[in-house]
């Protein structure tokens, strides 16, 4: 092989990687946001402390990196940090987490040319080498993949899905009224909580505290962290 034809199949070869990263790069985080509310009161003259849900989280370090950022956004509200919970007229109960995921498989050859989108459940056909086709129906019809517009077929992937989500919980501190329950959640090909939460607290304020009773889907795009509702 001489040298052109071997810096040909290199800029072939790398081709398929930056359009990945550029199409990760350009892809929103999108999350299901539940939301029930029950009085809840204005933030004029209210106080609140932001506590662990779950006992075994209280105090950790990992904690209160992501309660910093539901205090963060119940100031940008107008609700005063308290002290400490006992000071507290609000008690706000986070908690999150990520499974260990599902395994996946898609057909390359059905995806968009860059990163597709969530898609409806089908099943997968590809032909075996004596020439028959098969199809291959997954568990549930969800996908996140790449596709090589460069080299084609209609390869069979097989992948891990994570669904991962976070709780708030907003009590009157002096009754133990429940004022407030949020549920968002995401499905992603990553369960990296520093990047997967952030995006779900995001999620779960955008708009707060929303209709009561309502699931709605939150697109939050990358770059520019704009967010939008999507009906």
């Amino acid at each position: 092989m001489n040298m052109n034809n071997r810096v040909r199949l290199l800029k072939l070869a790398a081709v398929p990687m930056l359009l990945a990263s550029l199409g990760a790069c350009a892809t929103p985080f999108k999350a299901d946001v539940s939301r029930f509310q029950s009085q809840l009161p204005a933030p004029q003259g209210q106080t609140f402390a932001v506590v662990a849900d779950d006992p075994a989280l209280a105090g950790g370090l990992e904690f209160s990196r992501y309660a910093n950022l539901v205090e963060d956004q119940m100031a940008r509200l107008g609700y005063a940090q308290a002290p400490s919970p006992e000071a507290a007229s609000l008690l706000v109960r986070f908690d999150y987490g990520v499974d260990n995921g599902r395994e996946r498989v898609r057909s390359t050859g059905y995806s968009d040319p860059f990163w597709n989108s969530w898609y409806s459940y089908r099943p997968v056909y590809y032909r075996t080498r004596s020439g028959r086709l098969r199809a291959v129906y997954p568990a549930r019809g969800w996908g996140y993949g790449f596709h090589d517009p460069f080299f084609g077929g209609n390869e069979i992937e097989s992948y891990t899905v994570y669904t991962s989500g976070i709780d708030l919980k907003i009590d009157n501190a002096a009754t133990g009224q429940r004022l407030f329950e949020g549920k968002a959640q995401a499905l992603s090909t990553s369960n990296r909580l520093p990047h997967l939460v952030p995006n779900l607290v995001e999620a779960m304020f955008t708009d707060f505290p929303g209709n009561s009773g309502e699931t709605v889907r939150i697109s939050i795009e990358p770059e520019k962290k704009t967010v939008r509702r999507i009906d």
